[in-house]
């Protein structure tokens, strides 16, 4: 890197790269929703290559056939997701001068990477079979697909997040006398939802959505047990029990952040967006089981999910920024570098 280059680095607000990223962050739930929806009318395989669709980007149908749509529609958008990514790393590697915030880029261009191969080997696997665990190599594969795009949602708003105009400007409410605390269950909140969607990914592409056919209760005499045990009945069991610890984390959570003495507008709105996310998603959840799978409702509550994720990750993230003081320090040992 020329010296050159250095000096056009700048930790300060950048509008133009800071609202490409914005952008780029908000394309990837177009690009969850369709996967989501995908898997929900079971169209992951209606292709069976990869990367082209039947060999052509323009394939036969695709237009008025609603499985090949689906499918040919999400590899589409995640061609452009790529793009895009790309070009934030490229953008933010040139023009930003702190280097955690390249290293975070670089790692979502890394992390697209690896969930395209990852999806590629989806497809190109799904005929081998794994008997120890009765299901296909390509859908272990898209298990992992499922929740590294979960990974790769924090990952762009961790990226959007720290070029905006409020992360930059720092804030002295960091603090507080109860920001350790609060930080500390926000982590916790964040750590719970990524497995709670693992869980969930599994669930899904092990045709496990309705193994517990009723709900709230586990069986159909009204009891909170199931009455006969698999694997399928007991990943779904699972997901209804994190379910059931996240309400009470998620809402702890909110609580605490509105009624934190310092706590800014910004922070108190992400905290009634929890809560409010986290009902929707509860009563989608319901209605998933209520509707027998309807793919629509399916797709609403992975995509609610994404965004409880994505909220949660952005309140937590936002309570760790740093305070103006050592935010103009950073500043400061930039300019050094960029000058020595």
């Amino acid at each position: 890197m020329s010296l050159s280059a250095l000096h056009h680095r700048r930790s300060t607000y950048q509008p133009a790269l800071a609202w490409f990223s914005a952008v780029a962050g908000l394309w990837v739930f177009v690009l969850v929703m369709l996967g989501a929806f995908t898997t929900s009318i079971g169209a992951g395989m209606i292709f069976p290559d990869w990367p082209l669709s039947n060999g052509s980007l323009n394939p036969d149908g695709w237009l008025t056939d609603i499985a090949k749509f689906a499918e040919h529609s999400h590899r589409l958008s995640a061609g452009l997701m790529s793009i895009l990514t790309i070009a934030i790393g490229i953008a933010v590697w040139r023009g930003e001068a702190r280097a955690w915030v390249r290293r975070v880029a670089g790692g979502a261009v890394i992390l697209i990477f690896v969930q395209a191969l990852v999806g590629g080997l989806r497809v190109l696997l799904d005929n081998r079979h794994v008997e120890m665990v009765n299901t296909s190599v390509g859908r272990l594969f898209a298990m992992l697909h499922a929740t590294l795009a979960q990974i790769f949602v924090c990952t762009l708003l961790l990226v959007a997040l720290a070029l905006s105009r409020g992360w930059i400007a720092g804030r002295a409410a960091t603090n507080r006398a109860d920001g350790q605390g609060l930080r500390r269950w926000a982590v916790l909140c964040c750590g719970l939802l990524l497995l709670q969607l693992g869980i969930a990914a599994v669930m899904r592409h092990s045709f496990a959505g309705l193994a517990i056919p009723v709900f709230p209760a586990s069986n159909v005499d009204g009891g909170w047990l199931p009455t006969a045990w698999d694997f399928r009945v007991g990943i779904h069991f699972a997901h209804r029990v994190m379910a059931l610890a996240l309400t009470v984390t998620l809402l702890v959570l909110a609580w605490r952040v509105w009624n934190a003495p310092h706590a800014t507008r910004g922070e108190r709105f992400g905290a009634g967006a929890i809560s409010f996310l986290l009902g929707l998603q509860v009563y989608l959840g319901a209605s998933v089981i209520w509707s027998y799978r309807n793919p629509y409702i399916t797709t609403g509550h992975v995509i609610v999910g994404a965004c409880l994720l994505a909220t949660t990750f952005g309140l937590a993230t936002w309570l760790h920024r740093p305070t103006t003081a050592s935010a103009t320090a950073t500043d400061g040992k930039s300019q050094e570098l960029a000058r020595a």
